[in-house]
């Protein structure tokens, strides 16, 4: 998908990474790919809305075209690299190239959140949505989570399951349709991977909190009280017709 410069999301390399393409074209996200700094070159003069970077398959190219695109008059932002886990060390000497990066490979939601975030904070999107619930409270484009007020330490997957739950407040879901709903589809594990991030939230929440994940036996998992349930408690306080 192409468009103007100052309407589109730079891409390299070129051809993109299918799964990187088919998350743009998605999101709807105009973006044109380039296969080196030489593409570049022959655009000089356009302006970004941003540049997407994937470093984990030809890292001494990817590195110059981020460069180069920090190198302009207008410095291209926001940029965001794609790299494998073994880069991870190599990322603290290129801060300056850079404003956030996904480990490939990447779960689509994730890519999209980073891009609203990093969009936002140089003011080309709305302001941040946010998911509370009790204590809990989950900013979705900056993938913080705090419980009273104290941060929580989450990986991708536990905030993924968090966030889930408590958008759903006080309904109840099976471990398959968690499976379905927060890991996706394509994923093969089985239900104790669901029992094992439960577990590991519900210690990062910590003892006064743990119990705002319930199980339900024979059944899966909930987070918070149901709303029908306290109707039918205040109900049953209610005097009865002589």
């Amino acid at each position: 998908m192409t468009s103007r410069g100052d309407e589109t999301f730079l891409v390299y390399p070129d051809p993109a990474p299918p799964e990187l393409a088919r998350c743009l074209d998605l999101g709807g996200y105009p973006w044109k790919a380039v296969d080196g700094v030489d593409a570049i070159d022959q655009s000089e003069g356009a302006t970004w809305t941003g540049a997407i970077v994937a470093a984990d398959t030809n890292p001494e190219t990817a590195w110059s075209v981020c460069r180069e695109l920090r190198r302009g008059d207008v410095p291209t932002e926001p940029m965001l690299v794609l790299v494998s886990g073994g880069q991870l060390d190599d990322l603290e000497s290129r801060n300056e190239l850079f404003d956030d990066f996904i480990i490939t490979p990447f779960h689509p939601r994730e890519l999209e959140t980073r891009i609203r975030h990093l969009l936002w904070r140089v003011g080309r999107g709305a302001r941040p949505e946010l998911v509370a619930y009790g204590p809990i409270e989950l900013n979705l484009e900056t993938y913080q989570a705090m419980v009273d007020g104290r941060p929580l330490d989450l990986t991708y997957m536990e905030y993924e399951l968090l966030r889930f739950l408590a958008s759903n407040p006080g309904r109840v879901f099976t471990r398959e349709t968690l499976l379905n709903r927060v890991w996706g589809y394509e994923y093969y594990g089985g239900a104790r991977t669901v029992d094992v991030h439960v577990r590991r939230l519900r210690a990062k929440l910590g003892e006064e909190n743990s119990n705002l994940i319930q199980t339900v036996r024979s059944v899966g998992y909930k987070l918070g009280q149901s709303r029908w349930r306290n109707e039918q408690s205040d109900q049953g306080k209610m005097p009865r017709r002589s």
